[in-house]
């Protein structure tokens, strides 16, 4: 398995972390939903300081590898200011009350 961790600093962007909610709604999470290999893939900010990312587990290094469309970059205007992989040496799952994942979120919940 691979994690990937992707940044924004939005200093320089005309995009907000309130304006790229829309994007999420609109079409980053269906979009998402259908990339071969991705296990799971959740969308980052901290709205004080302007940034905004996105953590990816991915199956595979080699489905991490394959480029994605670079649609958040085009909104934002540049490309991400930091870009992370690294190896994933274990994963679990602790006791959760909430069933799934899906429709999670800022973006999509009220």
């Amino acid at each position: 398995m691979r994690a990937v961790i992707v940044w924004w600093d939005l200093a320089d962007s005309a995009q907000t972390v309130r304006s790229l909610r829309s994007f999420l709604r609109d079409e980053a999470v269906d979009r998402f939903a259908q990339v071969p290999g991705l296990r799971l893939k959740f969308w980052i900010s901290d709205a004080a300081q302007q940034r905004w990312g996105a953590v990816l587990l991915w199956e595979s290094a080699e489905a991490a590898a394959v480029p994605l469309a670079p649609r958040a970059a085009e909104l934002i205007g540049y490309p991400p200011t930091s870009v992370s992989a690294f190896d994933v040496e274990a994963t679990v799952e602790g006791l959760f009350t909430v069933a799934g994942l899906g429709g999670r979120g800022l973006a999509l919940e009220g």
